[in-house]
């Protein structure tokens, strides 16, 4: 293989790398739980270093698809397998990898039974998952971004941490699923009226105002419910209590991310019209997301719901930068979901070091851990900061881009948005100092085991991350900008 051949299928490589692991994974007996660990876990990393391969050779001077290959095509229904990427889906798939490299390292103790099936499903997971953010046929998006719908219902079903997770991974999976019902039929009256479900296609037809409203509203009744927006928000609660911690840090990092690409591949370049049309009423569901999630996260005692409704508070700010429809808003929101899908991650990463140790997530059982986990703490303030959008951090250039792209829309909007920044502050600082500090409750805390080597240095990439995007976001805004100009071109020619 030279070595020009391996950079033209690079993505082709990206794409088939953890369906390779979970080959070898179905030829090793399932006692040999550390061989079906390092198998994993190769595959894993594999796949992120052949993803970084993807962002050293990517040309940001131009908006054009690349790495772009046909592996497929049927003449008989004019479908395409063609994958490529952009400067938008080229952070979801990096991203993508890597915390599902992490996911791997956090499994090495915490899953006690059926682990080779358990590391299968996060593999199918990562493979559905990546052909998500690289196909550019819609039928074939439509197909994937269903089917990570079975190994996250397996992983939250099978491997939950408590009684009611059969509950929640049924009414995680039907929520989504009916949701999607609607986009199928939309998908199916797009081919029938172009005739191709060719992505680049599609973004060069025209269709009528009428149709843009039935087809928008089709296409949006599937990601509302994936982001999630409010009303449409609580499966998410539950599905995050039940799950396993790395089953929240997929949900959280990457499935939240996926109704907010839907937006910007899909809603804006295909349906302008009915996009400008519909802003307002996103913007109104967005307001009371940010609000209502913000005072819901207050009176949680749940620490892994706190983090979830602090999430729905979150992804308000990303579709008002979404539908802002100029370069600063819808930047600041790709660059914000990316910082989410650290940070959250990260939180979560944290409240499965206390369950596994103390085996609650209660809150009221926690105080003074400072004081026996004095690195716990330290790297959970950090998180915490980043959260509430600290300068210095990912989230900070995600939310003030946002606030600059929203005041070119309405100042009225803006300003209530300010109160979701106030509102995570309260939550964030309030949880932080709740946990951390005040008295040591001994009663309820029998030893205190700090971060172990294992846990910390899967901490850690986060950190460098977090304060790289932070302190230097142009090495990722250079990669976003052309995508995003030639995005917004569908809405000024209308």
């Amino acid at each position: 293989m030279t070595l020009s051949f391996f950079f033209d299928n690079i993505l082709a490589l990206v794409c088939i790398s953890p369906l390779l692991g979970v080959l070898i994974l179905l030829l090793v007996p399932s006692e040999e739980k550390i061989t079906c660990l390092n198998i994993a876990l190769i595959s894993a990393c594999v796949t992120f270093v052949f993803s970084l391969f993807l962002w050293v050779l990517f040309d940001p001077s131009t908006s054009f698809f690349q790495f772009s290959k046909i592996l497929f095509y049927s003449k008989t229904v004019n479908l395409y397998y063609f994958i490529g990427i952009d400067g938008i889906s080229l952070f979801f798939i990096l991203l993508t990898t890597l915390l599902v490299v992490l996911c791997v390292l956090l499994s090495w103790q915490s899953i006690s039974f059926f682990l080779k099936e358990y590391l299968i499903s996060f593999l199918v997971l990562e493979f559905c998952l990546i052909q998500v953010f690289c196909v550019l046929d819609l039928f074939l998006f439509y197909i994937f971004f269903e089917s990570v719908l079975i190994p996250m219902f397996l992983i939250v079903g099978v491997w939950g941490s408590r009684a009611r997770k059969i509950r929640a991974a049924y009414q995680f999976f039907i929520y989504t699923l009916i949701g999607s019902l609607l986009m199928l039929l939309g998908v199916i009256f797009v081919y029938f009226k172009v005739g191709s479900f060719d992505i680049q296609v599609l973004a060069v037809t025209n269709f009528s105002f009428y149709y843009q409203v039935i087809l928008w509203l089709s296409f949006f009744a599937s990601f509302s419910v994936k982001i999630p927006m409010v009303p449409f928000h609580i499966w998410l609660p539950e599905a995050h209590a039940e799950a396993p911690t790395s089953g929240s840090v997929i949900l959280a990092g990457i499935l939240l991310k996926l109704g907010g690409y839907g937006f910007l591949r899909f809603s804006l370049p295909l349906f302008p019209l009915a996009s400008i049309y519909f802003s307002p009423v996103i913007f109104m569901l967005s307001l009371i997301a940010i609000i209502y999630a913000s005072l819901t996260t207050l009176r949680q005692i749940d620490l892994k719901k706190i983090i979830a409704y602090s999430s729905v508070s979150h992804m308000g700010f990303v579709t008002i930068g979404i539908f802002s429809f100029n370069t600063q808003g819808v930047e600041g929101s790709i660059i914000l979901m990316l910082s989410h899908g650290l940070v959250s991650s990260a939180l979560f990463l944290c409240i499965g070091v206390l369950y596994d140790r103390y085996k609650t997530r209660i809150i009221k059982y926690f105080g003074g851990l400072v004081y026996g986990m004095p690195i716990f703490v330290s790297l959970f303030l950090f998180f915490s900061f980043s959260n509430i959008a600290f300068p210095g951090t990912s989230s900070f250039i995600g939310e003030i881009l946002v606030l600059f792209g929203s005041v070119k829309i309405s100042l009225i909007l803006t300003f209530f948005m300010t109160f979701g920044v106030i509102l995570s502050a309260g939550y964030s600082i309030w949880l932080l100092n709740r946990i951390s500090f005040g008295p040591l409750k001994l009663t309820y805390f029998k030893n205190y085991q700090d971060l172990s080597r294992r846990e910390f240095f899967i901490l850690l990439p986060l950190i460098f991350i977090i304060m790289w995007m932070g302190l230097y976001p142009f090495s990722f805004l250079t990669e976003i900008h052309f995508s995003v100009l030639n995005l917004l071109e569908h809405l000024t020619n209308v």
